[in-house]
């Protein structure tokens, strides 16, 4: 098996793991702070995102990629000085704007958004910026060295410690009100993230082969040449995610005032953004543990490759990792678009937002697509490209969320209309440009099979599901539906062999069938 399957399937069962861990923390919060609670995390969860953003300047990916450049010429001396630069960055950065947080969090909580019990969560997920600022440079060495272990394990940690302790510090903090349930939830997760970077810097100490302590400031003048690199790669890929960022940042913001404007009291409209952001975006998010895994692979793999001049092992990668989305994602849209009502009303308790998961999952396979096309972008030094994509795609996002949610007819469901035709867009306008940098041939017949499969598959379960199994009581009913969903659909792709027997043979335990 290459480097790149095996790092981005060891990514994968990490992320899997990772994903059904953050669901159990989900699933806690909601029934213990409800929808209300849900919708204050949700709602300052993207300032917390659009500040680490900008600390990280996206330096993880420049790292992964000159690291992996470097090594495979066997430039050591290199790799220290991009670790010893890119540390002195992220490290400033952090410290310059945590203090800016806490001292802006009255005025955010007071005049952007509609809810001042913001200011809680707000302040609490203050302590994650300088702990994540580190552990990401050290996660994008290791991903640079293609070693996705550690990174990988670090994740788990960080879940497993966070699961740990968000119930006693929720459960602690709700009689004081939901505002500081939300803000236990945020200490929760600092602790976790802080439990993560030790892991982290243990590995790094133990795994690395330089010394970065050693003349740190010698090492950092010595770096002008390749703090230039990290900017010309990192620069154009932090325009692309503070653009991502910002339209996240002001997408709460400008949902509540669309609802205000629609007739829907705040109290109102917080409860209905956590529903569409905290009980059913999660849920169709899910799917994309294996797209960050393959598009965290794909930077070190493409830029290797492009660095060698080897155009098909590039076509080849990114065929691969297309391919692996669309089966992967088709499953994921499938079960959730059938099994909606069940799925919403085992995690949380209420069918409350099993409708925006059935409107809005058929336009998730453009999303699923989207990571691996942003990948092979920076790795292509098209981050500039990128960033263009993602601005066209964040402002049509906001136009048409406050032209649709604005509207009584529409509400809520407008919102999530918006976020769609965003992610569509950004995904096609990505396509188009990594076919004017890598020839790709289009397989029309496979995307047409793969329709038609969904439809079937789709129509079969729903009948046995709502007709044949339906005496059985629901968790079993749910269980069985689910397996024999996922064996048609799988038999159905073989068939049409969208799925091959090299593919099965790559799968540690299946292939001792074949």
């Amino acid at each position: 098996m290459s480097t790149f399957l095996k790092g981005a399937l060891i990514l994968m069962a990490a992320g899997f793991i990772t994903r059904i861990l953050g669901f159990v923390n989900r699933i806690v919060i909601a029934r213990m702070i409800g929808e209300e609670g849900v919708g204050l995390f949700m709602m300052t969860f993207p300032t917390l995102m659009l500040i680490i953003t900008i600390t990280q300047m996206g330096l993880p990916v420049a790292i992964s990629k000159l690291v992996a450049e470097a090594t495979a010429v066997g430039d050591h001396s290199k790799v220290k000085r991009i670790l010893v630069v890119s540390l002195s960055i992220t490290l400033t950065l952090s410290l310059i704007f945590t203090p800016l947080l806490i001292v802006f969090a009255p005025m955010l909580s007071e005049y952007l958004f509609t809810d001042p019990r913001t200011i809680y969560p707000l302040l609490a997920m203050t302590p994650i910026i300088p702990i994540i600022a580190i552990s990401s440079v050290i996660r994008g060495y290791f991903q640079g060295k293609q070693q996705m272990r550690p990174a990988a394990i670090s994740q788990l940690l960080e879940q497993v410690v966070r699961i740990g302790l968000i119930a006693t510090f929720v459960g602690t903090m709700v009689p004081y009100g939901i505002e500081y349930a939300a803000a236990g939830a945020m200490v929760a997760s600092v602790i976790g993230e802080l439990c993560s970077l030790i892991y982290m810097f243990y590995a790094f100490k133990r795994k690395k082969k330089i010394r970065i302590r050693h003349q740190f400031l010698g090492q950092l003048v010595k770096g002008k040449g390749e703090m230039k690199e990290l900017f010309s790669v990192s620069l154009p890929t932090t325009g692309s995610q503070m653009i991502g960022r910002l339209a996240w940042f002001f997408e709460p913001i400008v949902v509540t005032k669309s609802l205000l404007i629609a007739g829907v009291t705040a109290g109102v409209a917080t409860s209905q953004y956590g529903v569409l952001t905290g009980y059913a975006l999660p849920l169709l998010f899910l799917p994309s543990f294996i797209t960050v895994s393959l598009s965290t692979s794909l930077v070190p793999a493409i830029s290797e490759a492009y660095a060698k001049k080897h155009f098909k092992t590039m076509e080849h990668r990114l065929q691969e990792a297309l391919r692996f989305c669309l089966v992967t994602g088709g499953l994921s849209v499938v079960l959730l678009y059938v099994f909606a009502d069940p799925l919403m009303e085992l995690m949380y308790g209420s069918t409350k937002g099993a409708d925006f998961i059935k409107l809005l999952a058929p336009f998730f396979l453009f999303f699923y697509y989207q990571g691996p096309l942003q990948a092979v972008l920076q790795a292509l030094d098209l981050a500039k490209a990128a960033l263009i994509n993602s601005t066209i795609g964040a402002g049509v996002k906001l136009i048409v969320i406050f032209a649709l949610a604005s509207r009584p007819e529409f509400g809520i469901y407008g919102a999530g209309l918006g976020i769609v035709v965003g992610i569509i867009l950004v995904t096609l306008l990505h396509f188009a440009t990594v076919l004017k940098k890598i020839p790709m041939t289009i397989y029309v017949r496979q995307y047409v099979w793969f329709t038609l499969i969904c439809f079937i598959v789709g129509f079969t379960t729903i009948e046995l599901y709502e007709n044949f199994l339906n005496p059985i009581p629901v968790l079993p009913r749910l269980f069985i539906g689910m397996v024999f969903l996922t064996i048609l659909y799988l038999t159905l792709l073989y068939a049409a062999r969208l799925v091959k027997k090299e593919d099965l043979k790559r799968v540690p335990f299946v292939k001792k069938f074949f």
